[in-house]
C-alpha cells in the first residue's frame, strides 16, 4: 500500500511559507509517498511564478496542478515544461504550452496525475468528459489521480461517477472550501468534492474580507489583496494499492 498527499489551493505568499513550514512534518508523521500540490494561486496576485513554484516543490511537492489562473503570469509560461509542472488538459491543443498530465515514475510503480477543469460557470474549454476519455487510453498504469478544478459541485460529482473504477482517485479543487464528501466509489475511486485551500484562515478564499464584501454589496470593481493572519492547511491522505491502483481509505486533514 501507498499513500498519496493532495494538498488544496495554496494562496500567496502566506500559504506557500506556511505549507514549507508544515509539509515535511506531515509527510513524515503520515509516511507519505506522494505529494501533489494545487499551486494555481501561489503567487500573489494569483498564477503561479518560478518563485512560488521553487516553494512549493522545495516544500516537498512532487506534482504541482493548476486550475483557471494557470496563465495569468505571461513571465512564468515557460515553467509549464518542467516535468512537475500541469496545466489543465481540455486546453485547446495547438498553441498552449505544457502538459495535461504527468507520469511520476516510483521505480516499482508508475503514478499518472491529470489535470482537468470544469465548464459550468467557468471558462468554455474542451470537454473534460471528453478529453479524459482520450487521456486514459494513452495511460498504461493503474495508479491514476485527478485534480478536477471545477466550480459547479455537481459538474465535481459527476466527474467522481464518471470515472469510478477507471482511475484511483478525484480531487475537486477551485472552490477553496473543504467539502466533507470524502469516500470510495464503487470500492475503487477516492473521492472529495473539494479539497480545500492552505492560506489565512480569516479571509474570503485568502483574499482580505472587506474588498469581497464592498464587491458583493455595490457590484463595483475591487482590488482583491492576500489576507493576512494565521493560516489553514487543507488536504487529503488516500491510501491506495499500487499494483491494482485500488484505493482502499480517504481521510480528510485540517491543520491549523
Amino acid at each position: 500500500m501507498k499513500r498519496l498527499l493532495f494538498i488544496g489551493d495554496v494562496v500567496g505568499k502566506a500559504g506557500c511559507e506556511f505549507l514549507a513550514e508544515k509539509l515535511s512534518g506531515i509527510k513524515h508523521d503520515n509516511n507519505i509517498d506522494i505529494t501533489i500540490v494545487n499551486g494555481e494561486n501561489s503567487a500573489q496576485g494569483n498564477g503561479i511564478t518560478h518563485a512560488s513554484a521553487d516553494m512549493l516543490i522545495r516544500a516537498g511537492a512532487d506534482i504541482i496542478t493548476t486550475g483557471n489562473h494557470a496563465f495569468r503570469r505571461k513571465e512564468a509560461m515557460d515553467i509549464f515544461e518542467e516535468e512537475y509542472m500541469v496545466r489543465p488538459a481540455n486546453y485547446p491543443e495547438g498553441g498552449c504550452v505544457g502538459s495535461g498530465y504527468r507520469i511520476l515514475d516510483m521505480g516499482a510503480y508508475s503514478v499518472a496525475v491529470i489535470n482537468l477543469m470544469g465548464t459550468a460557470l467557468m471558462e468554455p474549454l474542451d470537454n473534460p468528459f471528453t478529453k479524459i476519455d482520450e487521456i486514459l487510453e494513452d495511460i498504461d498504469t493503474p495508479n491514476i489521480f485527478v485534480d478536477f478544478h471545477a466550480e459547479a459541485t455537481s459538474e465535481k460529482k459527476a466527474m467522481g461517477h464518471y470515472l469510478t473504477s477507471r482511475v484511483s482517485g478525484v480531487f475537486g479543487t477551485h472552490t477553496h472550501v473543504q467539502t466533507a464528501d470524502e469516500c470510495i466509489l464503487g470500492g475503487h475511486t477516492a473521492y472529495i468534492t473539494d479539497v480545500g485551500m492552505v492560506g489565512p484562515e480569516h479571509s474570503c478564499l485568502g483574499v482580505e474580507v472587506e474588498p469581497v464584501i464592498n464587491m458583493f454589496r455595490f457590484r463595483m470593481p475591487v482590488r482583491f489583496l492576500e489576507a493576512s493572519g494565521k493560516c489553514i492547511i487543507c488536504g487529503t491522505i488516500t491510501q491506495f494499492d499500487e499494483k491494482s491502483g485500488k484505493s482502499h481509505k480517504m481521510e480528510r486533514i485540517f491543520i491549523r
